[in-house]
């Protein structure tokens, strides 16, 4: 039991300290993760997918708070655009959630796999999009944020690999960018917490200390170091080269998605 714990607190510290430096949403790096060290733990592997998803949501809330008052005190984050856009993402989040809670394991795996491969190519390639437009209106940011918590949801993420995308296109600035993003993933986390909770109720064989799909010892290892480390990526980001960090990542990304394709094989 220690050493589980022990293992969720390094897995929380990694996943706090990208959050804030990297903007990419510690669920990318939580994840797969639980999926290694849940089966160590005696979880069901059918189940291992769903509750890796919903804890890294539930882990997410308490990171974000951390890294979106870390951002805030330097300015960071645009509360206008959190405003709009957060009632598409509760909206996405919450029924993504709901629905992947009944995914098929196979589906979510891919899904995931694939999502890893395009962000990771993203990062090699250091494509930003144009900055040729400013913020739409209420309506249109609520509606990008709908599909942004949908995806956040299939995959367990704050939204940072979604929403930084959008933002620096529409030019708001990239520090400034990556700030909001951490406040917005708050939303995210929250929502899809829920859906996860609410989806995994009453599934047959579950491990003990779950609620619905939230594996609460994992939770608080998770939530208890992102918590602290947050801050600390955040302010890293104000002062390290990101761009070539977010290539080493990426070659990182690259690998895992490798190595959980290579066990979808036969």
């Amino acid at each position: 039991m220690v050493l589980s714990l022990l293992v969720y607190l390094c897995c929380g510290a990694v996943a706090g300290i990208l959050a804030g430096l990297l903007g990419v949403g510690g669920g990318i790096v939580i994840v797969p993760m639980l999926l290694v060290i849940f089966p160590t733990q005696g979880v069901p592997e059918a189940l291992c997918q769903h509750l890796a998803l919903g804890t890294s949501l539930a882990s997410i809330v308490i990171t974000s708070i951390s890294s979106a008052r870390a951002h805030n005190k330097r300015g960071a984050v645009h509360w206008d655009i959190v405003k709009h856009i957060t009632p598409g993402i509760l909206a996405g989040t919450f029924l993504g959630s709901l629905v992947a809670s009944h995914m098929p394991v196979l589906f979510l795996k891919i899904f995931f796999i694939c999502f890893l491969i395009v962000v990771a190519l993203k990062m090699i390639s250091r494509y930003q999009p144009k900055a040729s437009r400013e913020m739409p209106g209420f309506l249109g940011t609520s509606g990008v944020g709908s599909v942004i918590g949908l995806i956040s949801s299939f995959v367990g993420i704050g939204g940072g690999t979604l929403s930084v995308p959008f933002m620096t296109f529409c030019n708001v600035p990239m520090h400034e960018a990556v700030g909001t993003s951490a406040a917005i993933g708050f939303p995210i986390a929250l929502a899809g917490t829920i859906g996860y909770i609410i989806g995994g109720m009453n599934i047959p064989d579950m491990p003990q200390g779950t609620l619905g799909f939230i594996h609460i010892p994992a939770l608080i290892g998770l939530a208890a170091a992102s918590f602290c480390t947050a801050p600390i990526g955040a302010k890293l980001s104000h002062a390290l080269p990101t761009a070539k960090l977010k290539v080493c990542f990426a070659f990182f990304l690259l690998i895992v998605a490798g190595r959980m394709l290579i066990g979808l094989l036969p």
